[in-house]
Order: structure tokens, then C-alpha cells, then sequence
């Protein structure tokens, strides 16, 4: 290629990227909103620029040469970064707008995200959320999210993860069912009691505990002596993959649920629910902390970090447990 033109080349290089996309003049057309015409001549002057044939034209179909698909390969990652480069400039300069694809726990979403979007809308009104409410964890890029809120100890190292707020589980019950059954005192106490609980694919449902960093009871600290953390098996008469169905079983007397401090804090606060074993915190039950969790790139669209910024102040307290 001559050198001396090579810089006036760069559309024409682009141009032959959308027709090796698209495999098709009247589509690669439309695609860059030119016409057909000038589609052909650009290319036309690519290969007189180029000194060889870079598409194979048929009264069908075209398709690049071998030359036009080795140069095709070696330019599209270039134009892809060019195009992410200017939309990140561009934003600079806009508001927040654009659709951001969300996907959070069922019950946190529930209790605490969907009451706080209509603040973030009002304050964005160019920016659309599409919330997906799921228990299941989501492949953020095979399944195109933006955004995940994650319960979890150990955000994924490949993405970008910012703290909302530290958490932790809580162990509840009805004041019904604790006057009918009696309060647990220790760990090893709740096997006698109905124990409302994920249900797990294989083996018998478990529960450990070790003393909590401060206000252990005496009984509390005896047992931590022995066995640190304490391990028990549970039984009882409800287990679903829901905290809010959890939940509203203890609500209703049924027996001793294992929350997190998110799904259960308006039952606690409104005296529905009371913690059982306060001496005491569970190991391993659910995440320590809440993530929002993107997809690593070296741009995240505006939308997308105002949307995390919210998140960040709305959750920062925390969800008021202890």
C-alpha cells in the first residue's frame, strides 16, 4: 500500500470491516448510511491503493479475499477501540442517559432497590432501568447486564466491584412461637425447634454459629470453648430458596428463620420478628457484604456510574440489624 496515502484511507479501511461484517454492498450501505455506489467506489479505491484484490464479488454474495480478511483482522479491534473512545468523550459531555440492565437478589430488590428508583429516575430522567429480580447468579456478559448486585464474600477478581454496604444473618422468630416453644439458648438448642431453611441439594440442611465480637452470653463463650464455630443440623417444617418467603413464615409462628439483615429488618424494626441467640452470628451463611458488580472495560457508560453512585450513597448505612 502506498504509504503516502495510507491516511486517506482510513474510512475506506473502515468501510471494508462493515462489508466483511455484513457480507453484502446494499447491507454494509445501510449500515453506514451511504450509498451503494459510494460503498463500491471506496472499496474499488482500496484495492487500487492496496495492489490486490480484497473482495471476490458474485452475482450472489461477496466475501473477502484472503488479503481483505487479513486486513479486516488486523483493523477491526483498532476501529472497535476508536468507537468506545469517542462514546466515552462523547458522554463526557451528556447527562446520564441510556438503558442500565440490572440484576439483583428477590428480596433485596424488593425491600430496598424498587422503592429507591423512583428518586434515581427523577434525578435522571434520560436514564432506563431494566431490572431483572433473581435468586440465581447471572453471567453479566453471556446475558448482557451492566450492573449485578451480589451477596457474597468474594466478588469475582475479572469484574469491577464496588462495597454497598457491609451485612450479615440474622437468626429470627415470631414472639408467638418463642413463648409456645421457648428460646433457644445455645447453638445446640435449635435441633429441637422448627427450623426455617434453604433447602439444600444434597445432605441435611446445617447452621453454624460462633460468638458474636461482643455481648456473648456466658453459656455463649462456655460452648465456643469446646467447638468454634458450632455446627448444628436443623430441621423444620418449611424450606425455600426465598428470604421473604422465610420470612413471613417466621412472621406467622412457624419457627426460627436464618435472614439476611436486609430481608429481615422491617419485621424487626416493627417488632414482628425478634432475634433469637443474639450472642451469637452465623458463619457462612449468606455474603458479608453487598456488591454492585460491572463487567471489566475501561469505560463504563455515564448511566451506569451514576447509577452505581447511588447506589453506593443510598445503601452506605447499612440495613440496621444489630
Amino acid at each position: 500500500m502506498n504509504e503516502k496515502k495510507v491516511e486517506t484511507l482510513w474510512s475506506h479501511l473502515h468501510w471494508l470491516t462493515v462489508l466483511g461484517e455484513h457480507k453484502s454492498f446494499t447491507t454494509a450501505a445501510a449500515r453506514l448510511g451511504v450509498s451503494k455506489a459510494a460503498m463500491s467506489q471506496h472499496i474499488a479505491e482500496l484495492e487500487r491503493a492496496a495492489g490486490v484484490a480484497l473482495v471476490q464479488r458474485t452475482t450472489r454474495s461477496v466475501r473477502l479475499t484472503e488479503a481483505g480478511e487479513r486486513l479486516v483482522d488486523q483493523t477491526r479491534g483498532l476501529f472497535d477501540e476508536i468507537g468506545r473512545s469517542f462514546a466515552g468523550v462523547r458522554d463526557l459531555a451528556a447527562a446520564p442517559r441510556g438503558l442500565v440492565r440490572v440484576t439483583a437478589p428477590v428480596a433485596f430488590g424488593r425491600q430496598h432497590l424498587v422503592p429507591r428508583l423512583p428518586e434515581f429516575l427523577r434525578a435522571h430522567p434520560e436514564v432506563r432501568v431494566e431490572l431483572d429480580l433473581s435468586d440465581r447468579l447471572r453471567s453479566l456478559a453471556l446475558e448482557g447486564y451492566d450492573l449485578a448486585i451480589r451477596h457474597t464474600n468474594s466478588p469475582p477478581e475479572t469484574h469491577v466491584a464496588q462495597k454497598l454496604a457491609d451485612t450479615r444473618a440474622v437468626l429470627v422468630a415470631s414472639r408467638a412461637y418463642l413463648r409456645r416453644r421457648g428460646a433457644p439458648q445455645v447453638p445446640q438448642d435449635l435441633p429441637a425447634h422448627a427450623c426455617l431453611h434453604y433447602p439444600r441439594a444434597e445432605g441435611a440442611a446445617t447452621w453454624s454459629f460462633a460468638p458474636a465480637p461482643s455481648g456473648a452470653t456466658k453459656a455463649a463463650r462456655g460452648e465456643a470453648r469446646a467447638a468454634d464455630p458450632v455446627t448444628v443440623a436443623v430441621t423444620g417444617p418449611l424450606a425455600v430458596n426465598n428470604s421473604e418467603c422465610l420470612r413471613d413464615a417466621a412472621v406467622a409462628g412457624m419457627g426460627i428463620a436464618l435472614l439476611p439483615d436486609f430481608s429481615a429488618q422491617s419485621a424487626l424494626a416493627s417488632d414482628r420478628l425478634v432475634e433469637v441467640l443474639p450472642g451469637w452470628r452465623s458463619v457462612g451463611a449468606f455474603g458479608d457484604a453487598l456488591y454492585a458488580i460491572r463487567p471489566y472495560s475501561s469505560h463504563a457508560s455515564k448511566a451506569v456510574q451514576a447509577f452505581s453512585a447511588y447506589l453506593r450513597e443510598a445503601f452506605a448505612q447499612g440495613f440496621g440489624a444489630d
